[in-house]
């Protein structure tokens, strides 16, 4: 199981501050998670200009021009966010045995380490 999951809450914990340009401090929700290479999407967290080509649509219109997207960052550069205190937390799991369809199984559950709180 992951401790960083789409649509979760997460903080920037690493890189230059807010006030020199840095993204550090920011919070956003994980749109993607790139496992095969360890990165996340986080929703208005490291901003790139990125050009494209012109060209044009079938109908006509002119495509391309100077685009902000979103740029994947490492995952150990964030850090979850607590639901509780809304502060960056370490994840850590609990096990618990669910009963379905008469069968025993052990489900892990994430629980943040500050607050000892499922998440």
């Amino acid at each position: 199981m992951a401790k960083i999951k789409k649509g979760d809450l997460v903080q920037v914990i690493t890189g230059a501050k807010a006030e020199r340009g840095g993204d550090r401090g920011k919070q956003g929700k994980v749109l993607r998670v790139f496992t095969d290479t360890n990165r996340v999407l986080v929703e208005g967290v490291n901003r790139v200009t990125k050009h494209t080509k012109v060209g044009q649509s079938q109908r006509g219109t002119k495509t391309g021009g100077i685009e902000v997207v979103e740029a994947p960052i490492h995952i150990s550069n964030v850090a979850l966010v607590d639901p509780s205190t809304k502060k960056p937390t370490r994840v850590g799991f609990r096990t618990e045995t669910v009963e379905r369809n008469g069968k025993q199984r052990e489900v892990r559950i994430r629980v943040a380490k500050s607050s000892g709180k499922d998440i």
